[in-house]
């Protein structure tokens, strides 16, 4: 019996770094991780608002007060589901460039970005000086 390769599919699956490259990598992992636990937790929790707002509780009378109470948890829900989403969105967006070689690089004015502020955001697409000048116009930052 052939033995298949597979050293082509796991380097592509999990890349190799070395040095500050992989402490980079490492950490987006992680990261990435935590944001997917939130995301089950907050998709399970807008579920469950909107299931008691509908009034699908185990035989309990729905009351106004409490329909506006969970439809503001439904809503807060999904706001912070779209919001983890779009961090989630930008961590796969930062691991693609780590491994293209674009990591660490304003995708504004091309410079490098502040070593600092990426051990803080690891998944940042601006420098601090583009940051303020997108946030200064109402842009997103994110």
């Amino acid at each position: 019996m052939k033995k298949k390769n597979t050293s082509n599919t796991d380097t592509k699956k999990f890349p190799k770094f070395t040095g500050q490259k992989k402490v980079y990598y490492d950490g987006l992992m992680q990261i990435r991780a935590q944001v997917q636990d939130q995301l089950r937790v907050h998709s399970d929790e807008a579920l469950n608002a909107q299931k008691d707002s509908a009034g699908e509780r185990a035989g309990m009378a729905t009351h106004m007060a409490d329909l506006g109470s969970d439809n503001f948890r439904h809503d807060l829900e999904l706001g912070l589901l779209t919001n983890e989403s779009e961090i989630l969105e930008m961590i796969e967006e930062a691991i693609a460039r780590l491994e293209s070689g674009e990591f660490g690089n304003c995708m504004d004015c091309n410079k490098e970005i502040a070593e600092e502020r990426l051990q803080i955001k690891p998944y940042a697409r601006f420098c601090t000086k583009c940051t303020a000048v997108r946030e200064s116009r109402g842009a997103s930052s994110l």
